[in-house]
């Protein structure tokens, strides 16, 4: 019996180790092919002509038959936009998988605690549209940067065009020696004049890139002048002077708006603070609304309300200049 059991043992440390000399290898020979996959594939990203590469990006996912699906899908153009416009390189179809899965999780949490079909349904979409707030606000976000050194970089393509260098140089410069995002927007029209765009084609999509006025202002005073002609040095250092003094009234704007967009914040955070209050000091009065079915309607519905609520205060006190 003793020998039985030495026997086992023996069989089952050369067993263990017999397979972790396999595992060692197998993990060395996968690192080793896959580095060599990377390697062809820049290969076949070097080698590959312009037009192709710029095919290859215009796919919305990386898994096909979600692609297929995006593809014949028109807001996914859209969205794709949107997510350009937020500086983020993520594709259209990461995105709809988030939002997915966020649907469908918060849809069966919701749905086991309080039975209804339709608050479940509601609640899930609410949180599955929470990434796409994200790209807006992030949107945003990029949106003010780009504002608040548009006028810089307007001014230093207005000195390089007097100092006697092409737009298309002056474009360089500015990609060069502003701070993001602007640096990235014009390096990004460079790039696409030198692929063979047409100096229209490259600023529209600048402007499509970048959903601003002051871009759109931009954008048009240039393909006009390129049209017909014109000081071009004139016309950008009027355009800075413009676009500067939009800026500052949208500060003033926001100055003298302050007090209202406070009391939205308070009147939009009152109602979900007095529940989670509630919820403290009272469990059992508040109970009753994740409980009972029409509790729970009930919730949803105000909770609906509140985003409607929120969407027309924010309307009113945002003023556009």
């Amino acid at each position: 019996m003793g020998l039985f059991i030495a026997i086992a043992v023996f069989l089952l440390i050369a067993a263990g180790g017999f397979a972790l000399v396999l595992f060692k290898n197998w993990d060395s020979t996968h690192r080793v092919v896959r580095r060599m996959g990377a390697i062809e594939a820049a290969r076949e990203r070097e080698e590959a002509p312009a037009d192709q590469q710029l095919l290859r990006d215009e796919q919305l996912s990386t898994l096909p038959l979600l692609n297929r699906i995006l593809m014949s899908w028109s807001p996914s153009q859209r969205l794709r936009v949107l997510l350009t416009q937020a500086g983020l390189q993520m594709k259209p179809g990461k995105l709809v998988l988030v939002m997915g899965i966020l649907f469908l999780g918060t849809n069966l949490v919701f749905h086991n605690f309080s039975g209804s079909l339709l608050s479940s349904i509601v609640v899930g979409a609410a949180v599955g549209s929470l990434p796409l707030f994200v790209v807006f606000h992030l949107r945003s976000r990029r949106r003010h940067e780009f504002e608040k050194h548009f006028a810089d970089s307007i001014d230093l393509l207005c000195r390089a065009v007097r100092a006697g260098h092409a737009l298309n140089t002056g474009m360089e410069m500015v990609g060069q020696e502003m701070p993001e995002p602007v640096a990235s927007e014009f390096r990004s029209a460079f790039e696409e004049r030198r692929l063979g765009l047409s100096l229209r084609e490259s600023l529209l999509h600048m402007s499509d890139r970048m959903p601003s006025q002051d871009v759109r202002f931009f954008v048009t005073a240039v393909i006009i002048q390129d049209e017909t002609g014109g000081n071009l040095a004139e016309i950008l250092n009027n355009l800075a002077t413009t676009i500067r003094e939009r800026f500052r009234i949208r500060g003033e704007v926001r100055v003298k708006t302050a007090q209202g967009r406070l009391t939205a914040g308070l009147l939009i955070a009152i109602p979900p603070l007095m529940l989670v209050l509630m919820s403290v000091l009272n469990p059992d009065y508040v109970h009753v609304l994740f409980s009972d079915l029409l509790g729970t309607e009930l919730l949803v519905g105000a909770g609906l309300l509140q985003v409607l609520g929120a969407y027309i205060l924010w309307r009113i006190v945002s003023i556009e200049v």
